[in-house]
């Protein structure tokens, strides 16, 4: 939209004019183009102009004043000291329609990471139900992932880094623990309901606070230990009352726990120097694919090759059908870290806390629909009194103890 400015200029010499004849007035014809002008016309000679600018908006009406010399001539007889305008004032809206549209892409990339990780977690559960094999699972959702990392650099879709032996040798540890992590996920969704395991992983902040207490020095404040015990006591709840429960599940939820938050605290520890190239996407890239070339050869010496279609078959398993669902939780798997990591490169790490615990509500209510998973009313409650402290921990943890004052 926009919106008219009228200018009207009093010549100050206008009551004591030199010239014989008198100002001529003809009708005043405004119009929205800033190239019209009324036909207002006096002779005058050099003079000095002071204007007042009417700006006609949904604002209220403002007064600018502004003064400008120019030069008359008597012999133009169209020169004028009066001179009304309309001026095109384009409204800013560029802003508003910016501001929208980074509104609604970070709304697509949480609602592409929720659906994501429903994906996953719903294909995932499948093939380990019929597929007793998580190493080999794993391995292959890292091999899905390295490919689709090697895509992205080959043809130049993502930067491809420039890393030296130096970042290689600290980012190795990180990748060691990252591996571990995702492997005893698996382990334990293959023996345990989506939902618990879940809901065990609901404690990653109580293994964090601890981590950072021991290795970076790190005490937490009474606001974030008091939101662990809302978390510890509904995991302790859950678990009680999970039907699914057997403890190979459990310690398998509480090592991947382990081994995230470690992956977290070594990645502090360490400070791997990152430049222009190494940001969060690519770092996780990277992690990817070493991740593959540890893992691949631990799963041939303790599974065996396993996924191939001669003992699938001789399994009685559907071939067609573990290898479509594998490869669509691989896909989930890599596409939805590579969406957290996007998302956590414009929000702040509370939100994306925040978040991340709605993500695990969400997981956990779409996988107990989908597999209708049975749930006691105080199995629910346990795993709502710990998901309410997750939430608690995400706000606490930015507040900052006071300091002390000599």
């Amino acid at each position: 939209m926009q919106s008219s400015a009228f200018t009207l200029s009093p010549s100050l010499p206008l009551l004591k004019s030199r010239s014989r004849n008198p100002c001529r007035f003809d009708p005043i014809r405004l119009s929205a183009s800033s190239s019209s002008k009324p036909n207002v016309a006096c002779s005058s000679t050099s003079s000095t102009r002071r204007s007042w600018s009417l700006a006609s908006s949904s604002s209220p009406f403002a007064f600018r004043p502004w003064t400008s010399f120019t030069t008359l001539s008597s012999s133009d007889p169209d020169a004028s000291p009066f001179e009304a305008r309309a001026a095109s004032v384009p409204e800013s809206s560029s802003e508003a329609s910016s501001s929208m549209a980074n509104t609604l892409v970070l709304g697509s990339l949480f609602g592409f990471w929720y659906l994501f990780n429903i994906y996953f977690n719903i294909y995932n559960k499948q093939v380990l139900k019929a597929f007793h094999f998580p190493v080999t699972i794993t391995a292959l959702q890292f091999a899905v992932g390295t490919i689709l990392v090697l895509f992205m650099w080959g043809f130049n879709l993502y930067k491809r880094p420039k890393i030296s032996g130096a970042q290689l040798a600290a980012i190795l540890p990180l990748a060691f623990v990252h591996t571990l992590g995702n492997l005893f996920t698996n382990m334990s969704l293959g023996k345990v309901a989506v939902s618990f395991t879940h809901t065990i992983k609901a404690m990653e902040p109580f293994f964090s606070v601890i981590l950072s207490a021991m290795f970076l020095g790190e005490f937490p404040t009474l606001w974030v230990v008091s939101s662990l015990v809302p978390i510890v006591g509904g995991v302790a709840l859950a678990s009680v009352t999970e039907a699914s429960f057997n403890w190979a599940g459990f310690w398998s939820a509480m090592a991947s726990n382990l081994t995230n938050q470690s992956r977290n605290v070594l990645s502090k520890k360490v400070m791997v120097k990152k430049d222009d190239s190494m940001d969060n996407i690519t770092l996780f890239s990277i992690i990817t694919v070493m991740s593959f070339f540890m893992l691949a050869p631990v799963a041939v010496f303790m599974e065996g090759v396993k996924l191939t279609p001669a003992y699938l078959q001789s399994a009685g398993l559907n071939v067609r059908q573990i290898y479509i669902r594998s490869l669509i939780a691989a896909l989930c798997f890599h596409a939805y870290q590579q969406v957290s990591y996007m998302i956590l490169q414009r929000v702040s790490p509370v939100t994306h806390s925040v978040g991340n615990c709605v993500k695990r509500v969400v997981v956990i209510v779409s996988s107990v629909i989908f597999f209708q998973t049975p749930v006691s009313p105080i199995n629910a409650f346990g795993t709502g009194i710990a998901l309410a402290g997750v939430f608690l921990y995400s706000r606490v943890k930015r507040i900052k103890p006071k300091a002390k004052t000599a």
